[in-house]
């Protein structure tokens, strides 16, 4: 079976402005004179972390991530203004360019996927193919699904659901919740905000496993990561991820031509399996590997297995194309 790549160390890391007010912490690991491959991570707000380099042979691939805008070690942490899907496009483009490579593998789950769709979709002709996992379209029943109480995700944990309400539960009838947990995360009321950042996270991690870890503590225990991420997913759920309904799907002629590997566990909570399918059924170029026994996160076994299988593939068939 296809186990994680071994451990390694970026080679080289560097702070790119790419804006008056954001600049972005970019690293590089593995063989520069490899198959350049972006990993475009999840949240929006998630960062980059480490284990994210283990998806790719260290010999074939130069492997670039990067820190999105407000997240993680780039800066200014936590920021909203000018923070949006179009500016981390444009930020995808900036760092190609400024790495100079021509062609590059898009690598992203769950938000990761999102992005790296929108980037393709803006630029193909830069694209050599795509790896995605659990995906998230962006549309208004994505976030049904995600959030309201009549979604898949609350009707399947509706105590977990509850704990998630609960520090909005004065919220009036007729404010979204979306709305009322912003209000929160752009109050000065810092315990008020540092609950609902918890709930928020803890909501996410409950039904981001098909089998979960009971050490609850141990779900949020990253205090920066979760302030990123509830503050910048919210930010972007609030906002429709700045992009129009269906808008994906919507362009899928744009991207018919490349290859990509859609990945999704059978049971994701967080995206549901309809996205992939519907994606798989309209990208003629694509392949669907709806993966058993797994939910959304990529730590889950058998979609870790099925990551560094697809990205095995990718490099096979480049290499084949050369």
């Amino acid at each position: 079976m296809t186990q994680l790549f071994p451990d390694i160390q970026a080679f080289t890391s560097e702070m790119l402005a790419v804006s008056n007010e954001h600049s972005l912490y970019v690293e590089q690991t593995g063989n520069p004179r490899g198959i350049p491959v972006l990993y475009l991570h999840g949240g929006p707000g998630a960062g980059i972390g480490k284990d994210y380099r283990r998806f790719f042979d260290p010999d074939k691939y130069w492997i670039i991530g990067f820190d999105q805008r407000g997240c993680g070690k780039s800066i200014p942490f936590g920021e909203l203004d000018n923070n949006n899907s179009h500016a981390l496009v444009d930020d995808v483009l900036l760092i190609q360019q400024h790495l100079k490579i021509k062609k590059w593998v898009l690598f992203g789950g769950s938000w990761g996927a999102t992005l790296a769709l929108l980037v393709a979709i803006r630029q193909p002709k830069n694209v050599i193919g795509l790896i995605l996992r659990g995906i998230f379209l962006a549309r208004e029943q994505d976030y049904t699904w995600y959030l309201e109480a009549s979604g898949g995700a609350a009707q399947l944990f509706p105590e977990y659901y509850q704990d998630f309400l609960a520090p909005i539960e004065s919220r009036p009838a007729d404010v979204m919740i979306v709305d009322a947990y912003y209000q929160i995360f752009n109050s000065n009321n810092e315990v008020k905000k540092m609950a609902a950042i918890k709930a928020w996270c803890l909501w996410e991690a409950r039904i981001s496993r098909l089998h979960c870890q009971f050490d609850e503590d141990l779900l949020v225990s990253d205090v920066h990561r979760a302030i990123s991420l509830a503050m910048l997913e919210c930010h972007y759920i609030k906002h429709l991820c700045f992009i129009p309904e269906n808008f994906i799907l919507q362009n899928i002629d744009k991207i018919q031509h490349l290859p990509a590997t859609i990945i999704h566990g059978r049971y994701d909570c967080v995206c549901k399996i309809e996205a992939a399918y519907s994606l798989s059924q309209q990208w003629q170029n694509s392949q669907l590997n709806i993966v058993p026994g797994s939910g959304h996160s990529a730590g889950e076994k058998m979609i870790t297995q099925a990551l560094c299988a697809a990205s095995k593939s990718m490099a096979t068939f480049w290499l084949e194309q050369q």
